[in-house]
């Protein structure tokens, strides 16, 4: 157990134990307090039973005396000058120093600007889980959304140090420094005046000191603390007031709406508003959002905002009049039209927020792309992408590339440094070549077009890298996109390296290093890979949905979570894929090389299909050769027709190790001692080793892959 942990256990302890002991001096009054929540150690709060703080953002001990859901403890026991803290605990009972290391522990940060204000306290810089237990423990604990500015109040009381303390005053039209000398809490404002020297700035020169001085003649000498800026002071003695400070600051911008206190009205509103408002401004700063969903969400607060300030001025107007006129039955029914509006955007807000519901909407976004088309003029254009342009590659790729013989009609070519710049112009029809170089982009590429993407060389000589959480590497929604001799390399990913929503994607000789998941084909989407190299997935290289097309010819996945996970568990409403593996090598993975995801099947299809399997159980005659010819070549695409057939006239010519390996599971059945326990293990919803799995319907065709060194086998399914 930790020092603070250890004196939290005790110290609340002491709170119950008093607390029960003034039970009714409680109930009949509430005696105002103020923590010394200081640097220098734990010391007592003055008029509160038994409450202690130690300083610092995320350790203080105080917690809300009003939350029934953070009662600490229930023996009693005695404290006293804390007595009984051990000794060699004594000195490390705070994050921000101890009594013998006196001092602040905050850091400090020049104000931006001409003028020469002093440093201030940096408090900006707060994790996610200081924040959280600072409004969850200590300031708003189970509060209803109406009570949140007495709340509020009430933890500054205890924390806030009333006056003698220095401060920006930071507006939008000048900053100013000043001095506090009373707090309003219940308002929320501090009592200021101007410091001397007086120091100002501003975007405007009228703000002389008379200026200023009558500025806060009008405005009662009283400012807003989230205004304020705390001045720097080494002693540690105003850490806790510029934290608080901060999280009201933060709190009343980044979490607060203007409308939560009109709706409903419960003790949830940390659990429905707060956390996750908070996690989700944690997950844009870490970019872990789309940056399309973020400017999404950004847009549809400014609408919500906009609305209800709209609401509430026609509110205002048909509160203040008592008349029953046809204008003022008008604008009843306006307000209820802005109400459902209102109510429609803050729904969407509330997807976004949710963490779960989030991903859902920004896919729905993605997938819902609309494709420029063709140029107005009707043109086509030639997009080079290149770090640096010089006279031998350019003579090169006139040579190579952009001869005019070779399109029989003249080329139009633009030339840009960003491969992400050249796929954002492009059109219906338009080429992008990429030069040999390495390229570092932040954000997705979204190709609604159906464009072609290629590099010019290997693609170990032209490399795009990826960076930012938030985001796909490349989203295609276009008809028929084509992408070659790339390489694309993630770097600290949340999202998948290739998503298809629609349409068909061709990727050939490419190389991709993953993160999370590999390639995604969702359903009603095809993809076409040859000859590329796929690794380092944390999830499946290559994941297949229902309804979709796959053919898979030539290529390498390895070194993944699962080589290809396929989800058949929509068949009901959707087709079942379309996959086609031909010459594949598939090694090295730590699950499986091929895995299916399907639902448990009840108990009357078991026993159908258990029926089935008995009945099958007699060998066929060429059962090797019949089951590996038993799959269904009229469905294949026509782009590899040709290309199949060689293989198979290859295969017949000469049969591989690894396809008479194939050939016998698909040949093969288990016996009944193992149907039976994969029955038990699949009520479980554990992965099971399938030996039929590749005698699906789904495969159209299976020729000559290779399943090697793949860490719980070849193939595998997982019910649930």
């Amino acid at each position: 157990m930790g020092p603070v942990q250890w004196i939290l256990e005790t110290c609340g302890r002491q709170l119950r134990a008093r607390e029960r002991a003034a039970a009714p001096e409680a109930a009949g009054s509430r005696r105002p307090w103020r923590a010394e929540l200081c640097s220098g150690g734990p010391r007592k709060c003055e008029g509160f039973h038994g409450s202690w703080g130690v300083s610092g953002s995320s350790e203080s001990l105080w917690c809300h005396p009003r939350s029934k859901q953070r009662q600490l403890g229930d023996q009693t026991g005695s404290l006293g000058a804390y007595p009984d803290l051990p000794p060699e605990e004594d000195d490390t009972c705070s994050d921000y120093g101890s009594r013998d290391k006196p001092g602040t522990a905050l850091g400090r940060t020049v104000p931006d600007g001409n003028v020469l204000f002093p440093d201030i306290f940096q408090t900006d810089h707060l994790l996610f889980y200081e924040r959280f237990k600072a409004y969850q423990d200590y300031i708003l604990a189970d509060c209803k959304a109406s009570e949140v500015k007495e709340f509020t109040a009430e933890y500054l009381e205890k924390v806030l140090e009333p006056s003698g303390w220095q401060a920006i005053w930071r507006t939008n039209v000048f900053e100013v420094l000043v001095e506090v000398v009373d707090v309003e809490y219940s308002a929320l404002k501090a009592v200021v005046q101007l410091s001397e020297p007086f120091l100002c700035e501003s975007q405007v020169s009228t703000f002389t000191l008379e200026c200023m001085r009558e500025l806060l003649e009008l405005k009662e000498h009283q400012i807003p603390l989230q205004e304020l800026w705390a001045v720097y002071d080494e002693s540690g003695e105003f850490d806790q007031t510029a934290l608080a400070i901060e999280h009201v600051r933060f709190f009343y911008k980044c979490i607060w709406r203007t409308w939560d206190e009109e709706e409903e009205d419960d003790f949830d509103y940390f659990v429905r508003c707060v956390e996750p408002r908070l996690r989700l401004h944690y997950d844009i700063l870490e970019h872990r959002v789309p940056s399309g969903l973020v400017a999404d969400y950004q847009n549809l607060l400014s609408q919500c905002e906009e609305l209800y300030r709209k609401f509430l001025n026609l509110r205002s107007s048909i509160s203040s009049s008592d008349s029953d006129s046809e204008v003022e039955n008008v604008s009843m029914v306006e307000g209820l039209k802005l109400y459902e509006k209102i109510e429609h955007l803050k729904q969407k807000l509330k997807l976004i927020e949710n963490p779960l519901l989030r991903y859902v909407f920004g896919y729905q976004k993605y997938s819902g792309l609309q494709a420029k088309g063709l140029r107005p003029t009707g043109t086509k254009i030639t997009h080079v992408v290149s770090s640096t342009m010089m006279a031998s590659l350019l003579q090169s790729l006139i040579r190579d590339k952009l001869c005019p013989e070779s399109y029989g009609e003249e080329l139009e070519i633009q030339f840009h440094s960003d491969p992400l710049a050249a796929v954002n112009a492009c059109y219906e029809g338009d080429t992008v070549i990429i030069c040999p170089g390495r390229y570092v982009v932040d954000g997705v590429f979204c190709i609604a077009d159906s464009i072609e993407l290629e590099g010019y060389g290997l693609p170990d000589d032209i490399v795009i890298e990826k960076w930012g959480k938030g985001d796909n590497f490349v989203d295609c929604t276009g008809a028929n996109i084509k992408i070659s001799s790339l390489k694309l390399v993630q770097h600290d990913a949340v999202e998948g390296i290739l998503n298809v929503h629609h349409g068909k994607t061709t990727l050939e000789n490419c190389v991709l290093q993953c993160e999370t998941t590999g390639i995604t084909v969702r359903t009603s989407a095809e993809l076409l890979m040859k000859n590329s190299d796929l690794y380092g997935a944390k999830g499946a290289g290559v994941e297949i949905y229902p309804g979709s097309t796959c053919t898979l010819l030539d290529n390498g996945i390895h070194h993944c979570k699962e080589g290809i996970l396929i989800k058949n568990f929509l068949d009901e409403n959707y087709d079942i894929p379309k996959i086609t593996m031909v010459n594949n090598m598939i090694h090295n993975n730590e699950g499986y090389g091929v895995v299916l995801v399907k639902p448990t099947i009840s108990s009357d299809v078991k026993d159908l299909s258990a029926e089935k399997r008995e009945g099958n159980t007699q060998p066929h005659p060429g059962g090797e050769r019949a089951c590996a010819e038993g799959f269904r070549h009229e469905e294949l695409p026509e782009c590899v027709t040709d290309e199949l057939e060689l293989y198979e006239q290859a295969e017949i010519s000469e049969q591989t190790e690894s396809n008479y390996e194939i050939a016998n599971e698909l040949g093969a059945t288990s016996a009944r001692k193992s149907q039976m326990r994969k029955k038990r293990l699949s009520e479980l919803g554990i992965t099971e080793a399938d030996d039929n799995l590749m005698s699906q319907e789904m495969f159209v065709s299976i020729v000559g892959n290779q399943f090697k060194w793949n860490g719980k086998g070849s193939f595998g399914t997982f019910l649930f």
